[in-house]
């Protein structure tokens, strides 16, 4: 039996497990606000959320990295594919796509312009910019304010966008302060080439240090089922409202598994993969899960996930038993 939920089985299923069925961006019967912070984990149910306060984005987005070739490097062996799978995200209702100037590097980003340009009304492309690429899997910080404002620069060309909506800071610049490399980006923002800004991979102190020199809107730090590290940064970002986008959201080529996510996953007639995600859609409001594949199937089946609903008693077990 295929173990995999499909938007086509969606129906039958939401009855049998109590899946929140959705309608017009709402959930059917509920009044919860987007981008409510500060609920009971396993209890966050809100389809949507705010970044910044004013982008709103259906929670389970899109990571496009994987569009890339080998070891992130160059364009993909079939580039016709990563156009597909691109059209197809938006197709399911995707308007949250993550990429960086770093992937490829700069592929992914013409990739996304080659595909969706010009872009559907309320498609939200965040980049990032500061990690720069020698080589195939190689990745070196630059955190130069110089560099950073060219970086900005370059990425609005190849995505053919006159203002980013979201611009994350790939990674903190050990040898730059980081008040003069987000010095770099506040200027870009004041100019209107940036609407909001974010930061990624950083600590709870990092995240206090920088909103001291300008509005932070969104944390993208690795985060899943098995792999809780930054635990306390994505309590910090429901208190205080920040998107959290974790990436290997999925565990990346390690993937996720336990016993228990096993379980669960046959309960539901599912893979582990929808259900490691549904765990995440549940585990707070702001959760922004982007998953990413260069496979149509499998991106059908990722999106699919945000329609199983877990049982308390479910999350409570993955939750005690997978950290």
């Amino acid at each position: 039996m295929n173990k995999t939920i499909t938007r086509r089985r969606f129906v039958g299923l939401s009855v049998a497990t109590g899946a929140t069925i959705l309608a017009g961006g709402r959930i059917l019967g509920s009044t919860v606000r987007a981008g409510l912070a500060l609920i009971a984990p396993g209890t966050a149910t809100n389809p949507v959320f705010k970044i910044g306060g004013d982008l709103e984005v259906n929670r389970l987005g899109f990571g496009a990295m994987r569009l890339t070739g080998e070891g992130i490097w160059g364009w993909p062996p079939d580039r016709a594919n990563a156009v597909k799978v691109l059209k197809r995200a938006v197709e399911l209702g995707v308007n949250l796509i993550d990429t960086a100037d770093a992937y490829g590097p700069e592929t992914d980003e013409l990739l996304i312009a080659e595909a969706l340009h010009p872009y559907p009304n309320g498609l939200v492309i965040a980049t990032k910019g500061g990690s720069t690429r020698p080589g195939p899997g190689q990745w070196v910080p630059n955190g130069h304010p110089d560099y950073l404002k060219q970086a900005v620069e370059k990425s609005l060309k190849r995505l053919q966008l006159e203002r980013i909506d979201l611009y994350q800071l790939h990674r903190v610049d050990p040898k730059v302060p980081m008040e003069e490399s987000l010095g770099a980006l506040k200027e870009m923002q004041s100019a209107g080439k940036i609407r909001h800004v974010g930061l990624s991979e950083v600590s709870t102190s990092e995240i206090e240090r920088a909103r001291k020199v300008l509005p932070i809107v969104s944390i993208q730090n690795r985060y899943n089922i098995n792999d809780r590290k930054w635990e306390k940064e994505l309590d910090y970002c429901e208190r205080e409202n920040l998107g959290f986008l974790p990436w290997f959201p999925v565990g990346g080529g390690r993937g996720v598994k336990s016993t228990t996510l096993d379980a669960v996953a046959k309960a539901h007639n599912a893979s582990v993969y929808q259900v490691a995600l549904a765990w995440l859609l549940q585990r707070s409001p702001v959760m922004l899960p982007i998953p990413g594949t260069s496979n149509i199937q499998h991106l059908d089946d990722n999106v699919a996930a945000e329609k199983l609903k877990l049982t308390p008693e479910e999350f409570s077990r993955l939750s005690d038993q997978t950290k």
